[in-house]
């Protein structure tokens, strides 16, 4: 009976162990491979260094006013093209119309005082040369002139201040552009110094990167550096027009304008770019670079895949550096001995079989 039982065991022991090695032959023949395309690891001699900044026009303005009152009329929008003192905007004067009349029956009132304190004056000098006037009334007839005249170059300094409010009532376009923003509509109170419109020049566009201490001293003005344009994938020549050199105001960082070529590239205001000074260092490091299409992003953190030994995916995350055109530097996290993937023609993901192509 026990050797009956003995035999039993063995069989169904055969048989647990028979299957799990049918189940396992069966999932490891499954698994899918993906086709990849790897590049090795390159390095390369950085003779410049590289600052992001903006893309700006080199002329712009928000224009504002000086007075309090409702919008009563906005005759451009976004986008129109404005010649150099054409009326943009209009802002009810009503107050400054009458301010200007009270102005102009001043001038006149003083204008008919000063012409009889002139006769005046002009007939008691006339007694006096024929001793016919004391010279006290001659004085007193001269004081007199003297301050009508005054009153009258008063009243013409009042209307000139007027007539300069009513520039800030009729908003011009101080230069021939586009109108890039609007921030206020009909109807709206507008406030002094509060912008109101934006505009600017196209054709000449400009950067504005910051550079850390360590490296501002490398920067010269004059400098022809290589202005990278990110969203549109593009390069433009620059001149550094100018370099700051104070970091007070500036979070430790140092402003380098920096001044585009005239180019056929469609840049915009607002771009950002990456600006490549040459530098005179006597040393050059080598940096780890790779394609900035092989970088996966997940939030804050940057990596791409490796393969490993039983060729299979490995993410590996990196800190990385500077941007060399549409490449990046690798920090850490990748030798110069590795191979890296650029593409594939699956999903990726770690433990994945991999063959390359």
């Amino acid at each position: 009976m026990k050797n009956i039982y003995l035999i039993s065991a063995f069989i169904v022991s055969t048989a647990i162990f028979s299957c799990g090695d049918t189940t396992e032959t069966i999932t490891k023949d499954s698994r899918p491979t993906v086709e990849v395309i790897v590049n090795n690891v390159t390095t390369e001699s950085s003779s410049f260094l590289t600052a992001s900044g903006k893309i700006e026009a080199v002329q712009s303005a928000n224009l504002s006013t000086r007075m309090m009152g409702f919008v009563t009329k906005v005759r451009v929008k976004v986008g129109d093209k404005v010649r150099k003192g054409e009326l943009l905007l209009s802002i009810n004067n009503t107050e400054l119309s009458a301010k200007s009349a009270q102005v102009n029956a001043g001038i006149t009132e003083a204008t008919a005082a000063n012409r009889n304190a002139e006769k005046d004056y002009t007939r008691f000098k006339n007694l006096f040369a024929d001793n016919s006037a004391s010279q006290k009334e001659l004085d007193d007839m001269t004081a007199q002139f003297e301050m009508a005249k005054a009153r009258l170059e008063a009243a013409k300094q009042m209307k000139q201040e007027v007539g300069s409010q009513f520039s800030y009532a009729n908003i011009r376009a101080p230069f021939s552009g586009v109108i890039t923003n609007k921030f206020i509509d009909e109807g709206t109170m507008a406030n002094p110094g509060v912008p109101l419109i934006a505009m600017e020049a196209p054709g000449l566009f400009e950067v504005t990167a910051s550079v850390p201490e360590s490296e501002i001293s490398q920067i010269k003005s004059g400098s022809k550096v290589m202005v990278v344009v990110k969203s549109i994938n593009e390069s433009i020549e620059g001149e550094v027009t100018e370099v700051s050199t104070s970091a007070r105001n500036t979070g430790g960082q140092y402003l380098v304008k920096v001044t585009l070529a005239a180019s056929n590239v469609a840049v915009l205001s607002g771009m950002y770019a990456t600006v490549q000074f040459p530098t005179n260092r006597k040393t050059k490091s080598s940096a780890i670079l790779v394609p900035r299409e092989a970088i996966i992003s997940k939030g804050q953190l940057s990596g791409l895949y490796t393969i490993s030994e039983s060729n299979t995916a490995l993410l590996r995350w990196l800190r990385l550096g500077r941007s060399f055109g549409d490449q990046v530097e690798v920090l850490s996290g990748l030798s110069a001995e590795e191979s890296y993937i650029v593409s594939a023609k699956g999903k990726l993901y770690n433990g994945v079989k991999v063959s390359i192509q």
